[in-house]
């Protein structure tokens, strides 16, 4: 019988411990495993303008944009069943770096966020802005 209620006990506590909030590009936070990798950051010398028009095109190409935040030029899609959030940051005037983050039901999907910010890079290089 103790043996049950301990293990009962330590169970209870990892799960406790192992969920939580996990923060988006976007300044929220939603719920999720916080110790999965699930974003990439990528840094360009083009300007902003030239990569919200490109994260734009790759995001509508894999998937459906719910959310295009000009101001502050954030971007949430689903793209096969998961959330994903583009961020594109000034760093410099010169530089521009773009924060791909991807999760699923709980977990974050790096292998997705490496394969759109791959995307957004080789369109940069194709020189293409447009579908």
């Amino acid at each position: 019988m103790k043996i049950k209620v301990l293990s009962f006990l330590a169970f209870s506590a990892c799960l406790v411990l192992l969920s939580g909030c996990v923060g988006t590009q976007d300044g929220h936070s939603v719920a999720g495993v916080p110790f999965t990798k699930d974003r990439i950051v990528s840094r360009y010398a083009r300007p902003v303008a030239q990569l919200d028009a490109v994260t734009r095109t790759v995001l509508n190409r894999n998937g459906k944009i719910l959310v295009d935040n000009a101001v502050n030029n954030t971007f949430q899609a689903k793209v096969n069943q998961r959330t994903v959030w583009v961020k594109v940051a000034d760093v410099d005037g010169r530089i521009t770096e773009v924060t791909v983050q991807a999760r699923g039901s709980m977990g974050g999907d790096v292998d997705l966020a490496a394969e759109l910010s791959k995307q957004i890079g080789m369109m940069l290089v194709a020189g293409q802005n447009g579908p």
